[in-house]
């Protein structure tokens, strides 16, 4: 970690956290953690989201700790970017991010822009809660069961349970240390695993029956339209996770989810098992993120980025 992130850091008197759009477990534990990490060192702390925290993570302390930016919201000594790979996956907050005399940028995605005044990326690390708990202990701020909890959610959710190849012996050793701070990972697990609604339920059945095979069965597709997601009941934060669904399936090799957001956006996730570099695939769209785990936007209609995709995939397998 830069000596000079430590030093700005442990020097502002306040500081306001930015966690990428649709934010999930990993931004958002991240978030939280160094957001009561740096308040309870005496900093004036805000957490400026682009939408509610969602449902499934609402249990995680801090939560008073987040809000929305606007043109009324206090400007901070230091704004801080936590998981997001470019200045895009900023939202509407883009600009005020900005607004501070000085920016950071802390993530783990191998396609960041390095859009800050200062950038510390770091692509090994199998999440950006490990580099917030790197963080917090070259700071030297205490560790609780309240900030091991955000952090321990965000390494589980973004190495899948411990299950995808970006889990390290690194990132063992980190929970062996949240561990030791008395956290229910029983409780923890069953919050974020096995406790869906029915409406997410609904949709995933949904997912289930329009999901397309190509390439020989290497390639799983769900395309899903607004009355989809809608017709279920559900939110849009239900989706998160149905990528995986196509995953899980033995030939394939990729996994694309292709949502609809509204009718000339296309929010496209992907996921890959062994040898596509699906990293590659999101930035022909100007997406990013890691060579098994990446995302992108596409402006046409569900259609048109449904085609697009597949031919870009196709070329990769």
């Amino acid at each position: 970690m830069d000596k000079e992130i430590i030093k700005l850091i442990s020097e502002a008197g306040s500081v306001a956290i930015f966690p990428h759009v649709n934010a999930d477990g990993d931004a958002i534990g991240s978030s939280l953690a160094l957001g009561m990490a740096l308040r309870n060192s005496g900093k004036k702390v805000w957490v400026y989201m682009e939408e509610d925290i969602p449902t499934v993570y609402k249990f995680l302390p801090g939560g008073e700790l987040a809000g929305f930016y606007d043109e009324s919201a206090d400007t901070a000594d230091l704004n801080i970017a936590l998981d997001t790979g470019d200045v895009g996956r900023l939202g509407s907050r883009g600009e005020g991010f900005f607004m501070a005399p000085c920016t950071i940028n802390i993530d783990h995605h191998i396609t960041n822009t390095k859009f800050a005044h200062l950038n510390h990326v770091n692509a090994v690390s199998a999440s950006t809660g490990e580099i917030t708990y790197l963080l917090l202990k070259k700071l030297e701020m205490e560790i609780n069961a309240d900030i091991a909890t955000c952090l321990y959610t965000a390494i589980a959710t973004d190495t899948g349970g411990f299950q995808y190849q970006n889990t390290t012996a690194e990132t063992h050793k980190i929970i062996a240390e949240l561990l030791s701070t008395g956290i229910n990972v029983g409780e923890i697990s069953q919050r974020i695993y096995d406790n869906t609604t029915y409406e997410k339920l609904k949709l995933t059945a949904k997912s289930i029956e329009l999901l397309e095979l190509h390439e020989n069965s290497k390639l799983a597709v769900v395309a899903l339209s607004l009355e989809d997601i809608f017709s279920t009941g559900a939110k849009e934060e239900d989706c998160d996770g149905l990528v995986n669904i196509g995953r899980s399936i033995e030939s394939v090799e990729v996994s694309a989810l292709i949502k609809e957001k509204s009718n000339t956006e296309i929010r496209v996730n992907l996921r890959s098992k062994n040898y596509v570099d699906v990293s590659e695939v999101a930035a022909i769209f100007d997406g990013g993120g890691h060579k098994r785990a990446a995302g992108c936007t596409i402006i046409g209609t569900i259609e048109e980025a449904k085609k697009k995709i597949i031919e870009a995939i196709k070329e990769r397998l």
